[in-house]
């Protein structure tokens, strides 16, 4: 089968991944597949798909959600689109293309984008049974199946997927090892510090990392299949699973095989249009092609630049690739990590800024030219501030650098928004758009949403590490030009969370719908609601309940139905749509009969059991209509709800304080314990976390909580607006030395005015560095009463305690609030045949199916032009 040269010219298109379909764009965006016919030969059995974020498939996201083609753009096209069948052969004298099919495209314009291969070390046994690579979602498959007879992993790279496959592996339930030939993690994106920072914080998680030994040997047992790995140290490692992630090599085969030139070390070599340097007819784009600066960009950022410069070259316009940033930002296993820069500190006579916390797991640093220009840096654990320094890299700062790595809570760090960066600022590397030309969205197409920015200048639409700048941008223009910006919770309230909760306070309106169709926006009244605001609102009643007349109980009413899925059961909903159940155990403090219990209630109905780092013990694997029959032997023996599914208190943590410790100087344990039954039960913008150290070594890491409290020879010092998870943050000292009842007065004072001002879904970290005033303005507010609003804060924290109800309790002895928990509505005594378990380690974990993604055959072809 041929399909000749005709009159139609034709584009040929090797390679259909996240380059190829940016490519395709770039010429649709040119009218060149108007003009054109275009062929894309695809080797893998899907169209192009996000590798950046393939590891989502491990949480839970399908291949489907990771596609970037939308179907409807290549049929409205004209694209002929051939999945699973890759070109095997090129004929540049006669500008013939081959598939594996057979099929024979003459081509006007050929176009190679066929990406890399991973890099596997020549190693013995490489190839064995359990050796895999991490490149596309057909290893993933591969692995997540192999995964299920394995208890060990070992992934060969230290690198950006060498870490997500390490989190990948432990994701399944493995035992996951790291082992990097370089002295350090990451060590092409961090230095010496950053990898430090990072490797503490891997460590943390219970990755094992090996760093500056290689692998020799991948040792295997009697039946081919992996038993373990040589290192070069000397040492074996005991492993049934090897996922080699060792970089990657330009995908050049196909233009050695036909004479194009490639560089020393792979790569077909082009010029600054992209065009290969020994065919004028041939260009290569992404990581297959060695730019005409000598380097082989393997970001996407590059790869999108090079796609928009050959369609703009294909289509006679004058475009050029001459470099690119080679910034990046990325959560790594939950961590932040981002470079930008001359991060290495190349350039000659700069300076190192430096900030470091180890046990924080945070490190930042600025280079700094003689002159104070910032030239790059590193960021670790924390990367907010990566938008805003990246886009002032080659310039001089407006505050001094240290200024600018200062964590919040650690002095005065520098609030540089958006008005402060220079037009020609870069805000989006993927699409290379500055801040003028967001600007230019606002104020000459008249965009007022980040939507349609996006749309407009494709901002955002790359990585997505620039779309919280560039919503700051879009807000600052439409407010600069006298445009109001709507700050409504959502399209159905035109009010802020704050003014929703000072009217239901105010008005004492305790039903959702008499607020929606009262104070909501003229065309949501009398409407149903939508999934932002009716959590919201049942959080705010929850919160004000005793005050405003309202049943506290979210179960009760009207409020059942506004729940999230996990309050709405009272319980944490897993992957595998069986539940978790965390009794509460206040301060971490359990007596031998009721730890019996818990063992007893997991042995009976199956339940993995595991040890939180809230000190309390999490049961997992409760299909929905257990959960009632659970929750009943667990009030009987004196439990009741931790609340772990809702936006509420979660623990107050404790270490053993002075009744056991030798450095203990105040009873943490006692303190945790009042702290926690006190606060039980509270709703809240987000959910609370606690704990109390019995001395100044911090045991129980008071200082990363949403309030946290450590002793001292004189009482109490309180710490306020901490975080430990995705984005540290240190707490900051709000009082010292208190008595036990000035700790409580203040905690009651913080939580009331925290919940009664924060936005939906903002924890006290991010809430106290954006409320005007921050820390200063919280304290005036809190211990000064600077508003005198205290004696109020305080009732209402009087009325939660004084009306508290344990939820399970409620429900168990409620027969009409039992009845939701089936399954199916009609059928109640039938199980959900999908939650099942398979054995692992002495437990059980979920049976997760592997998904069925149908394989196009190679035959067919998803031709737009034949369906106009």
């Amino acid at each position: 089968m041929t399909a000749s040269l005709g009159a139609t010219p034709t584009i040929v298109l090797v390679g259909h991944g996240m380059v190829g379909q940016r490519f395709l764009e770039a010429l649709a965006e040119r009218g060149l597949t108007a003009t054109h016919r275009v062929v894309v030969l695809c080797e893998e059995p899907r169209p192009a798909y996000d590798r950046v974020q393939l590891t989502s498939y491990f949480s839970g996201k399908t291949p489907e959600d990771l596609s970037m083609t939308d179907m409807r753009f290549i049929e409205d096209h004209g694209i002929e689109l051939r999945v699973g069948d890759p070109a095997e052969t090129i004929d540049r004298e006669a500008r013939r293309v081959t598939a594996r099919s057979g099929l024979v495209v003459d081509y006007d314009v050929l176009v190679l984008a066929t990406g890399s291969y991973p890099f596997v070390p020549p190693v013995p046994n490489k190839d064995a049974e359990g050796c895999f690579v991490y490149r596309t979602i057909e290893d993933l498959l591969a692995i997540e199946e192999y995964a299920k007879k394995a208890t060990t992993g070992a992934v060969v790279g230290g690198g950006l997927l060498g870490l997500e496959a390490a989190g990948a592996l432990k994701g399944l339930g493995l035992t996951s090892h790291i082992v990097e030939f370089a002295p350090r993690l990451m060590p092409v994106q961090v230095d010496e510090g950053g990898g430090a920072a990072l490797l503490r914080t891997i460590e943390e998680m219970g990755l094992s990392v090996h760093t500056g030994v290689g692998t020799q040997e991948i040792v295997v047992g009697e039946d081919g299949a992996v038993t373990g790995m040589k290192l070069s140290d000397g040492s074996e490692l005991a492993t049934d699973l090897v996922v080699f992630s060792a970089g990657v090599r330009p995908r050049d085969q196909l233009a050695r095989d036909c004479g194009l030139t490639v560089g020393e070390r792979g790569g077909i070599a082009v010029d600054e249009q992209c065009r290969a340097v020994n065919d004028p007819h041939v260009f290569a784009i992404g990581e297959c092609a060695l730019a005409a600066d000598g380097r082989v960009y393997g970001l996407v950022a590059p790869g999108y630049e090079q796609a928009e410069t050959a369609a703009a070259t294909i289509a006679a316009d004058e475009a050029a690739f001459t470099g690119a940033d080679l910034s990046t930002k990325l959560k790594l296993l939950g961590v932040d990590v981002a470079s930008f820069g001359d991060a290495h500190g190349t350039a000659e006579d700069c300076l190192d800024v430096v900030y470091s916390d180890s046990r924080a797991g945070l490190y930042k640093k600025l280079v700094i030219g003689r002159d104070g220009t910032l030239l790059g840096g590193i960021l670790v654990g924390d990367a907010e501030a990566y938008g805003t320094l990246k886009a002032f890299t080659g310039s001089v700062p407006p505050v001094a650098p240290e200024a600018l790595v200062l964590p919040a809570g650690a002095g005065a760090p520098a609030q540089l928004g958006p008005s402060a960066l220079p037009d020609d600022a870069i805000i989006c590397s993927c699409h290379n758009v500055s801040k003028g030309a967001i600007r230019g969205a606002v104020t000459d197409h008249q965009c007022t949403t980040v939507p349609e920015v996006k749309k407009c200048t494709k901002a955002g639409t790359g990585c997505g590490s620039c779309v919280k700048v560039l919503g700051q941008l879009v807000n600052a223009e439409l407010e600069a030009g006298g445009i109001e910006v709507d700050k409504g919770l959502c399209g159905c309230f035109s009010q802020t969370r704050e003014e929703l909760y000072e009217i239901v306070l105010a008005l004492r309106i305790n039903s959702y719908q008499e607020l929606l169709d009262r104070h909501g926006r003229e065309e949501a009244r009398g409407g149903d609601g939508c999934e932002i605001c009716k959590p919201t609102v049942a959080s705010i009643i929850a919160s004000l309940a005793p005050a405003i007349g309202a049943s506290g109980y979210v179960l009760d009413g009207e409020q059942a139905a506004l729940q999230d899925t996990n309050d709405h059961f009272l319980a944490n909903l897993q992957k595998n749509g069986s539940y978790s159940v965390v009794p509460r155990i206040p301060g971490g403090e359990i007596a031998p009969e009721k730890l019996i219990v818990i063992g007893e209630i997991a042995r009976d109905f199956g339940l993995y059991t595991k040890i939180t780092g809230g000190q309390r013990i999490d049961m997992f694997g409760a299909r929905v209509e257990q959960l009632p029959l659970i929750w009943a032997r667990l009030v009987d023996a004196g439990f009741e709800s931790g609340h772990a599914y809702g936006k509420s208190l979660r623990t107050v943590k404790s270490c053993v304080g002075q009744t056991w410790c030798r450095y203990g100087v105040q009873d943490s344990v006692r303190m945790a314990i009042d702290l926690e039954l006190r606060y039980r039960g509270l709703r809240s913008p987000h959910k609370l976390k606690s704990a109390v150290s019995g001395c100044q070594r911090e045991c129980a890491e008071a200082q990363s909580k949403d309030f946290g409290v450590i002793a001292t020879a004189n009482g109490w010092n309180l710490y306020v607006g901490g975080n430990g998870g995705a984005t540290p943050r240190h707490a900051d000292l709000l009082a010292q030395d208190l008595s036990d009842a000035e700790l409580v007065r203040l905690i009651d004072r913080f939580l009331m005015f925290y919940i009664r001002t924060a936005d939906r879904l903002e924890r006290t970290s991010t809430w106290l560095e954006r409320i005007p005033g921050g820390l200063e303005h919280v304290r005036d507010v809190v211990v000064h009463d600077s508003l005198g609003i205290c004696d109020e804060l305080e009732k209402l924290m009087q009325a939660h305690v004084a009306h508290y109800r344990d939820e399970w309790a409620e429900t168990i002895n409620d027969p009409e609030k039992l009845a939701r928990f089936v399954s199916f509505v009609n059928a109640p005594d039938t199980p959900d045949p999908v939650v099942a378990f398979v054995p692992e380690r002495d437990q059980m974990k979920p049976d997760l199916p592997l998904l069925s993604i149908g394989m196009r055959p190679a035959e067919d072809v998803l031709e737009g032009s034949a369906q106009r």
